[in-house]
């Protein structure tokens, strides 16, 4: 790795000249600095930027006179005439209200500005993130109108636009300088997990609906951009450093740390380059529900007890202890002692993993100007390395989990090309369910438990003469049975728990251990020709294509590449013509976009949309859109084969059902005496084609049934919208309609370990006899789904006051009698509203923000867990002051100040609050 990045430091010195040298400042009407100014020559891809002081010293090989044109948001372009070397100017810049200025390339793959966009946009700059009172800019993205922030960690969180997502949202792409940044294996983003350094953002738009007719199967409910600073641009050194502490309730008072640096340089203007490293550290919030999800009101005392984050005691079985009396008591006894289910006891979360989070993350780029124009090389590394928790099937506990991308990329204003790699390793990651069933098997073997329960629950009657006993007496049974088969159990926190949880998590056979093992990667390469400079004298037209590989290689602990990594491509090709009539006042775009994937028929994506500014000044604009979108299955909807305790999950890939077979699976004693057999094996396909529904099992019942296999889910979306001015208030509102067809879906299934379900004998018994293994399959609902929803966002400066509200409505329509036990996991609030007031300059290098978010309740549902999310008002608060002499800003604030405590989702951390002081220096 040292040896591939010193040879760019090489290179930037064969280029490093300069003829002509320009110094000056930046200033607005009061004389005040405007930091962050691009001061660009006009014409060329060669600037600077004015520094804290908003002084600047551009270094250029043109010679003068030249034209430097001077930009910074929130004021008025500016130039300035340059007629010698040497030369030292002061350029002053208006304040404006730029709202319908403000340009966007997201949503047409082109810079337009945002009042003619023809699809809602969300936008942060440099100014924002700035101002911001959450602790990292991308927690405060859930400040942004229609966004959900659902936290799965202090170090992941998940954006959810549109509903529809769990943590694992499969419909929502994040694209950081171009590049996918989603997981190989597990197909969605980890957050900020790689992504970027605060002090290198630059932007970041997002489009709160769907633009698979740009970006393809990925971007279904929602895109965001995240896009870095160029260090033609942005040079210098910055640095920041954030120390605090997070608290809650149950996990108390704990420190929490977050540090950067990034450093830029143009040698040239042929060769610029930067590097950006940032480090987070913190406790993660506690998981301590140990509510019983399947039966609620169960507490510990009942022998089937099943805690929501008590992980081992879904091994579970039920006993007839009359039966088992019968064999166990030196003389036959008429018993009356019943049966009952019976769980083995459990480890909480808390004694699994060490809730040490983490986060590492640098950026390494070279960027080469050849002819000092706007055609521009790129090479790109990111890196990312940290610890976090990630919320699935089950809990994972994310260690040393490593992911990279390496981008080569050629670009100029009118096209580019880009080909990236994205590889990543789990580490040292393990599976928390299976890491306690194994450390219990580790140190007692589950036949083993069972007798000896049998021993103390029957010892404990039969040693008083009770053989009849009441309620109450059972009750006592069962917990002096527990006592009795537990004794001798490792403790949590002794020193033969953690050396049998080590052996655990260091084992990738769930049969016996709890590691997970991931070496997957993707390649992708895609590019983009902007045709408007050959044919704007008719319209405006831009053609661009994809092509993606996935490799999956996880040794056979996740997918079923036992015997080798699983290769499959997709590809796609786009076209967009834009046109402008009625004095530029009515803008039409129309798009379409092929993309076909090896598993699947090909699928066409159109976009029409319109945008129609009312008044001359086109401070008063509508726009309406069409579009058809896609999903494909994701890697785990094909290729998963995975026991995650609560069902086995088999990918629904033609060739994948063969792929998946389990290990030999027990038979109760009647099933061995029914068979012959003592225990059988059970495929993948059998879940398909020979299944129970898992509803009409648990109705009593039973009904056959036959999973289709999975197929792409299509949307078809409407939106309106206006945007504008209105007196001193900007004004963004927009409503949309979808629908949706062959929505993928997860179906749960019982399959029978002898006998043909629906055959009214064998399978019957198996269910009767407990023999039976319920497995996850994937396929696509038949049942109609649509949803819909409005936001409307109001944002004003009043005597230097910032002040902005919007609120989001969010509504699905799905009859649920249509298809019992199907959940669409929609996870979203019907309502939300959230405001902001701040003021940057309220006197003399001091400013401040609030930002307040309240949501109603609404119904979670997802493998884990399914529950109700209680309403929450949270307050966000910053205060800062700058200290011009040393180029610094001093923030003091925190998320959460007044402490409501909530959870993203059942089962996840109790989040709390953070406090944080912060030290920013030339940003």
């Amino acid at each position: 790795m040292r040896t591939v990045f010193s040879i760019p430091l090489l290179l930037l010195g064969v280029f490093a000249f300069a003829q002509t040298t320009v110094t000056g400042s930046v200033v607005d009407q009061n004389n005040e600095a405007v930091p962050g100014a691009n001061i660009v020559i006009e014409g060329k891809a060669i600037g600077t930027v004015s520094d804290f002081d908003g002084n600047f010293v551009l270094e250029t090989s043109e010679n003068p006179p030249f034209t430097l044109k001077i930009t910074s948001i929130g004021y008025s372009d500016a130039s300035e005439e340059i007629t010698s070397n040497n030369l030292s100017v002061t350029i002053v810049l208006s304040e404006v209200d730029t709202f319908l200025d403000e340009v966007v390339i997201s949503a047409s793959r082109t810079p337009e500005r945002i009042f003619e966009s023809p699809v809602t946009v969300e936008r942060m700059d440099i100014k924002t993130i700035k101002n911001t009172s959450s602790p990292s800019f991308y927690d405060g993205l859930e400040n942004l109108k229609g966004v959900d922030l659902n936290t799965n960690s202090i170090t992941f969180k998940s954006v959810n636009t549109r509903g529809f997502a769990t943590f694992a949202n499969t419909r929502f792409m994040q694209l950081v300088d171009g590049m996918d940044n989603s997981s190989p294996a597990l197909n969605f983003n980890l957050g900020n997990l790689l992504g970027m350094s605060e002090l290198d953002v630059n932007t970041i738009e997002l489009l709160p609906g769907a633009s698979s007719a740009l970006y393809g199967a990925n971007a279904f409910n929602g895109i965001m951009f995240m896009t870095s600073k160029n260090p033609f641009d942005h040079q210098g050194i910055s640095f920041y450093g954030k120390s605090g502490l997070t608290s809650s309730s149950n996990a108390g008072d704990n420190e929490y740390h977050d540090f950067g640096i990034r450093a830029a340089h143009a040698f040239s203007d042929y060769v610029a380059g930067k590097a950006s490293v940032s480090y987070l550290t913190g406790t993660e919030w506690y998981s301590t529900d140990y509510t019983d999800y399947g039966v609620p009101g169960r507490t510990r005392t009942d022998p089937a007890y099943n805690g929501l984050n008590i992980y081992g005691d879904e091994v579970a079985t039920t006993l007839d202890f009359d039966e088992l009396a019968a064999g166990a008591l030196p003389v036959p006894i008429a018993t009356n002692f019943g049966s009952a289910r019976v769980s083995r006891t459990g480890y909480e979360e808390v004694d699994l993993m060490d809730y040490d989070g983490n986060s590492l993350k640098a950026d390494f780029a070279l960027h080469i100007k050849p002819w000092a124009n706007d055609f521009e090389v790129v090479l790109n590394s990111k890196v990312g390395r940290g610890n976090t928790i990630y919320q699935g099937a089950n809990r994972y506990a994310i260690r040393d989990f490593f992911m990279q991308q390496h981008k080569l990329e050629v670009r100029n204003d009118n096209f580019f090309v880009r080909g990236y790699v994205t590889s990543e390793k789990a580490g040292n990651s393990y599976d928390t369910r299976f890491a306690a069933i194994n450390v219990n098997r580790q140190w007692k073997g589950d036949q083993a438990w069972f007798t000896d329960y049998v021993g103390g629950f029957v010892g404990y009657l039969a040693g008083q003469g009770i053989f009849s006993p009441t309620d109450e007496q059972k009750t006592a049974a069962h917990a002096f049975a527990r006592t009795a088969a537990d004794a001798g159990r490792y403790a949590p926190g002794s020193a033969q728990f953690q050396s049998a949880l080590n052996s655990v998590i260091s084992n990738g056979d769930l049969e016996s251990g709890a590691k997970f093992i991931d070496n997957s990667k993707i390649y992708h390469v895609n590019g983009n020709y902007n045709l408007s400079h050959l044919t704007n004298n008719f319209a405006d037209i831009m053609v661009g294509g994809s092509w993606r590989q996935y490799s999956l290689n996880s040794g056979g602990t996740i997918y079923t590449d036992n015997d080798g990594p699983i290769n499959y491509q997709e590809y796609g090709a786009y076209m967009q013509l834009q046109k402008k009539w009625v004095e530029d006042r009515l803008k039409f775009t129309g798009s379409i976009r092929y993309d076909k994937s090896e598993f699947f028929d090909g699928f066409f994506s159109p976009r029409l949309s319109l945008v129609y500014a009312v008044d001359d000044e086109k401070r008063h604009n509508i726009r309406g859109s069409f579009q058809t979108g896609f999903r494909n299955p994701t890697t785990q909807d094909l290729f998963i084969g995975l026991n995650a305790g609560a069902a086995i999950l088999v990918g629904s890939a033609p060739d994948n059902l063969g792929r998946y077979t389990t290990p030999n699976i027990p038979l109760s004693t009647q099933g061995q005496a029914f068979t012959g057999r003592q225990s059988v094996q059970v495929s993948g396909g059998e879940a398909y084609n020979n299944a129970f529904s898992l509803t009409s099992v648990q109705q009593g019942a039973p009904e056959a049934i036959n999973i289709d296999l999975v197929k792409p889910e299509k949307i078809t979306a409407y939106e309106i919208g206006y945007r504008g001015r209105i007196g001193k208030f900007s004004v963004d509102l927009n409503g949309y309609y979808n629908m949706y067809e062959d929505f993928i879906s997860n179906k749960t299934v019982i399959v029978p370990l002898y006998g043909q379900a629906g055959d009214n004998a064998a399978s019957l018994l198996a269910l009767q006899n407990e023999d039976f293994l319920p497995f996850q399959t994937y396929t696509n609902s038949l049942a109609d789904i649509s949803s819909y929803g409005a936001g409307l966002g109001l944002s004003t400066n009043l005597g230097g006051f910032d002040m902005g509200v919007n609120y989001t409505y969010a509504k699905m329509d799905f009859d649920r009698a249509s298809e019992p036990g199907f959940e669409p996991s929609f996870n979203t609030p019907e309502h939300k509203v959230k405001a902001s007031f701040g003021n940057a300059a309220l006197f003399k290098n001091f400013g401040f923000n609030v930002n307040w978010r309240w949501n109603d309740w609404y119904l979670w549902e997802a493998s884990f867990a399914d529950g109700y999310i209680p309403s929450r008002n949270l307050v966000d608060a910053q205060i800062n002051y700058s200290v011009p002499s040393i180029k610094s800003v001093f923030k003091l604030g925190g998320s959460n100040i007044f402490g409501e405590e909530y959870v993203s989702a059942p089962g996840t951390g109790t989040i709390g609050s953070i406090y944080y002081l912060s030290w920013i220096i030339n940003n």
